[in-house]
């Protein structure tokens, strides 16, 4: 027994390692924005403590190498943003800039076809100050100010025919801002390139990180099949060198049987469908043959079914303690009404005493 006890402290053992890594996986898998391990899983309450706290630290440093690297490119990006700015005050103080600075008066010069013909008017001004903005809402590429610049000559160049002089002055600044973009757009790819590099490296270790945890959960399957097999020959050995079940221990067993919960009885049966393939614990009427079961089976089922109905007595005894305490309770409730009737009725007559000697 000694060395059987050995034995199984030790698959234990291995199996409380596994686990440590199987909360792990768990964590980087569905926990990376929490530090709380899996309730469910049973084990020390220090050590998924000290889990917590190590995925906890882990997490903010990701977080934190993740803002940092945002914030680098968010503030590369605004400098771009700073200096496409100085190419908008060039054309905004060309000679032909005027009309473009402020958002058409549509009502007053009376462009009643305005809206129609226009889907998304646009001029300078509402550009610098979304360029400006501070709230959020402002540019987050400078391809998005390039687009509305294009956009408020284009508009312009639409609604007016070719020989309308707002026609003329739109296509000469929009070709005066095509130049100046060409020259500022090697700048803007750069960025872009620098951008998709690091998109690139971060999503390489994501799916560097993700094989590193898919193998973990492997061997993790292999060795808890490996584990799981061991204990069952550790089991069968254990059995094989039990003395045989008696006829009367038996005969105890199977009415023991009847007195399991429904709950319990379903479990029960699936401990002999285990080592019986051809039996089925799940059918309406199931015909069970004590005698026909394996020493290993027999055993098995004694264990359980006395931890069954030991758990059934423990909690039927304290429903008993409940039904106790509520039948007092009632009691109470009962005597206090009675109580309360009395004093109820002792008041009546007094007041009544009282009454007739005022009388």
């Amino acid at each position: 027994m000694e060395e059987y006890q050995n034995h199984v402290d030790e698959v234990f053992s291995h199996i409380k390692r596994i686990e440590e890594r199987v909360i792990e996986i768990d964590q980087f898998y569905f926990n990376n924005d929490k530090s709380k391990a899996n309730p469910s899983r049973e084990g020390s309450a220090s050590k998924e403590k000290d889990d917590d706290e190590k995925q906890h630290v882990i997490n903010a440093n990701k977080q934190q190498d993740a803002a940092t690297t945002e914030a680098a490119t968010t503030k590369r990006m605004q400098e771009l943003i700073r200096q496409f700015g100085t190419i908008l005050n060039l054309i905004s103080k060309h000679k032909f800039a005027w009309p473009f600075m402020e958002p058409v008066d549509v009502k007053g010069l009376g462009l009643h076809d305005y809206y129609e013909i226009i889907e998304k008017p646009m001029d300078f001004g509402t550009i610098k100050k979304q360029m400006e903005a501070k709230d959020g809402t402002g540019y987050k590429h400078v391809r998005e100010i390039y687009t509305d610049v294009k956009l408020v000559f284009k508009n312009a160049m639409k609604y007016n025919d070719e020989n309308n002089k707002f026609h003329v002055m739109a296509k000469t600044l929009s070709e005066k801002f095509e130049d100046k973009w060409r020259q500022f757009l090697p700048r803007v790819t750069e960025e872009e390139r620098r951008r998709e590099e690091e998109a690139e490296a971060q999503l390489n270790v994501q799916l560097a990180q993700a094989a590193v945890y898919a193998k973990m959960a492997k061997d993790i399957s292999n060795e808890l099949f490996e584990a799981d097999m061991h204990l069952e020959e550790l089991r069968e050995t254990l059995v094989q060198r039990c003395r045989r079940m008696s006829n009367e221990e038996k005969r105890q067993l199977g009415t023991a049987l009847t007195r399991l919960s429904t709950e319990d009885l379903n479990r029960a049966l699936e401990i002999v469908a285990q080592s019986n393939i051809g039996f089925i614990a799940d059918s309406e009427v199931v015909d069970l043959d004590i005698d026909a079961q394996s020493e290993s089976t027999l055993w098995r089922l004694k264990v359980f079914v006395k931890d069954s109905l030991q758990a059934q007595a423990k909690s039927a005894a304290s429903m008993g303690v409940n039904n106790e305490n509520d039948k007092r309770d009632k009691n109470n409730v009962n005597n206090n009404s009675k109580r309360k009737t009395e004093i109820c009725d002792a008041l009546a007559k007094t007041a009544k005493k009282t009454k007739k000697i005022g009388s």
